[in-house]
């Protein structure tokens, strides 16, 4: 049984799989809670449901990001911590499970991902299928016009009309939930052929608020440190 976890968002998505089988929760973050708060709780009730405990897990299957900087690191936290007591990691990005539901739902062909990165910026990598098809990075909304051009493109509803200004129309899911839940099965299914991650490192693709706000306190720190390891 294979624990798929995503955090990088303000929407949790969770996952239990099991060959054939998989059991599914996709949960908001409302105001006033945290990630941290609404994982394990979550967590728990998934495997309520689907009967199990967690002596049955044979593995964790995590999103190293990009997203929200502390609900990263929460997510490969809890991923981390069930490697302790010996289960084997796998990780993923957020890019690549957003390009994953686009494959689900049926949409094919090249497209670009783009993810919020606060701050008026979204992360951005083009995909298609299944591969990336260049480095990710992250630009501001106005320049995204010269990047992506007339090409197609997909961002959650929650970005996709921040950006209706800056680009063309976009493609569209017509329900996210049961599209990217799938692609999270899909890779906690896929993932386990190849060799685990010991350990699974955030990638963050931009710095933290503190090292911008205070950059001579986080001079010593390399790139791998500030954006984390690219994907």
């Amino acid at each position: 049984m294979i624990l798929g976890l995503d955090t990088a968002t303000e929407i949790l998505h969770l996952a239990l799989v099991a060959g054939e089988r998989a059991w599914t929760s996709r949960v908001e973050v409302g105001q006033g809670r945290s990630h941290s708060v609404a994982l394990l709780p979550s967590l728990n009730a998934l495997m309520q449901a689907a009967g199990a405990t967690p002596a049955e897990l044979s593995g964790v299957c995590c999103c190293a990001g990009p997203g929200g900087f502390t609900s990263i690191r929460i997510g490969v936290a809890t991923a981390e911590g069930l490697a302790l007591t010996g289960l084997p990691t796998w990780g993923f990005s957020s890019f690549q499970m957003r390009a994953r539901a686009l494959r689900e739902a049926g949409i094919g062909g090249p497209a670009w991902v783009l993810l919020d990165g606060q701050r008026s910026e979204a992360f951005v990598q083009k995909w298609d299928g299944t591969a990336a098809l260049g480095e990710a990075c992250k630009l501001p909304f106005a320049r995204l016009p010269e990047l992506i051009g007339s090409e197609a493109w997909w961002a959650p509803v929650s970005l996709r009309t921040r950006l209706q200004d800056h680009l063309p129309p976009s493609l569209g899911l017509r329900d996210e939930g049961p599209s990217t839940l799938a692609a999270l099965v899909a890779l906690c299914r896929e993932l386990p052929r190849r060799e685990p991650e010991a350990p699974i490192h955030p990638f963050y693709l931009r710095e933290t608020d503190a090292e911008l706000n205070f950059p001579q306190f986080s001079q010593h720190l390399d790139e791998a440190h500030r954006q984390g390891q690219a994907r």
